[in-house]
């Protein structure tokens, strides 16, 4: 086997890595987009800071599917011995490449401000919309139920809410260890149970994790896959002749 036939093997199997690739980010995009919505509900009306990890889920969404139709256009490049279609694909890859680059700054850069509207913003509107919003309501039993934590620091975000006056002076079973209603101030103040913040900053520290290695590990192949194809490029010449 020659070198050029093992270039062009290369050439094949990092493109099928780009594709797969691609359909990873789709997903991963279409992921977020989805169950992103969720999570800004609980910032209530200060959600629309967060609206940017929502935006870089439909990026990702965009990038995957182009990716996908990359991998085919680098195969047909290769395969067909066209320097047109090699040179086609080595530069939307690069422009993709520094587009990646540049949303992975930015989902850094508004990464910093996550604990901040966690702590300032989202105990406020927990306060005011538990109990008087459905959809709100809903997410938070469920994560406190899932989480096996009572607000954001603990039971005193309910202390004093909408939620509290309205129940009595009860506050959500998940505040108390024996998770039964009705849950008073004393029973959940005995109770200690731990609030919910470490544990949704954590996951969302977790997934972002997730995302940048996925992330870091399309760019390797999109630099792999950029000097193949750029070699096939200068050496076709070569090959005709």
């Amino acid at each position: 086997m020659g070198c050029f036939t093992f270039i062009k093997l290369m050439m094949g199997l990092f493109n099928l890595l780009i594709s797969l690739g691609g359909l990873t980010l789709l997903a991963m995009g279409i992921w977020v987009s989805v169950d992103g919505g969720s999570f800004l509900q609980l910032l209530g009306p200060f959600s629309s800071q967060g609206m940017q990890f929502v935006n870089v889920g439909f990026f990702c969404i965009a990038i995957g599917a182009v990716l996908v139709l990359l991998g085919l256009l680098g195969c047909c490049g290769a395969h067909k011995e066209s320097k047109c279609l090699l040179l086609t694909f080595f530069s939307i890859i690069l422009i993709i490449f520094i587009a990646e680059v540049a949303a992975g700054v930015v989902a850094l850069a508004y990464s910093s401000f996550a604990e901040g509207i966690l702590r300032a913003w989202a105990t406020p509107a927990l306060q005011r919309d538990y109990g008087s919003d459905p959809v709100v309501t809903k997410i938070w039993n469920a994560t406190m139920t899932e989480l096996g934590c009572c607000g954001f620091t603990n039971y005193t975000d309910f202390v004093g809410s909408k939620f509290e006056k309205e129940s009595g002076g009860s506050l959500p079973p998940s505040c108390c260890r024996t998770d039964s209603a009705p849950c008073s101030r004393d029973e959940a103040e005995r109770s200690t149970v731990q609030g919910c913040f470490k544990n949704i900053l954590e996951t969302l520290k977790e997934q972002a994790n997730v995302v940048g290695g996925i992330a870091a590990g399309i760019g390797v192949l999109e630099i792999a896959a950029m000097i193949v194809s750029m070699y096939l490029y200068c050496h076709l010449d070569n090959r005709v002749s």
